[in-house]
């Protein structure tokens, strides 16, 4: 279950967002919510190694990169990571989260790996599974 108190913090803390899988097709969930993201404020990072840009955002290759280029934009690293991958990327995935000490983790509707989620929450990241960031956070929108 997700801690709505966790989902409200992500939400009005994050400032700088890894999407791990954002798309640059138009018909894709990925795209739409990066872009909603950006619009709202934040600063998306999109990750996907099969892309130089989306959205003319710079697209990086891995979160190492992002983290890189995070730190170069803001003095400061990534502050969630919102996963739209299968959920049998997510072990490799938190691997590097939690190598990065990145404090939120996100995974979308559909995304779920218990044992991996254990893991990132036992190195102290606060996590979300199988819950969509847009949704949540036009419902914060209407209720603040």
């Amino acid at each position: 279950m997700n801690d709505p108190a966790i989902i409200n913090e992500m939400l009005r803390t994050a400032r700088t967002i890894a999407v791990v899988g954002m798309s640059d097709k138009p018909s894709r969930a990925s795209h739409n919510i990066g872009r909603y993201l950006a619009g709202k404020g934040y600063r998306v990072l999109p990750v996907n190694p099969t892309l130089s840009s989306i959205l003319d955002m710079p697209c990086y290759p891995d979160l190492d990169a992002a983290e890189n280029a995070a730190r170069e934009l803001t003095g400061a690293g990534i502050d969630l990571v919102d996963v739209f991958r299968a959920s049998e990327h997510v072990s490799a995935i938190v691997d590097d989260v939690v190598r990065l000490h990145i404090p939120y983790l996100w995974l979308q509707d559909g995304v779920i790996d218990n044992d991996a989620i254990a893991r990132a929450r036992g190195a102290g990241i606060k996590c979300v599974q199988n819950d969509c960031i847009f949704r949540q956070h036009a419902h914060l929108i209407i209720e603040s």
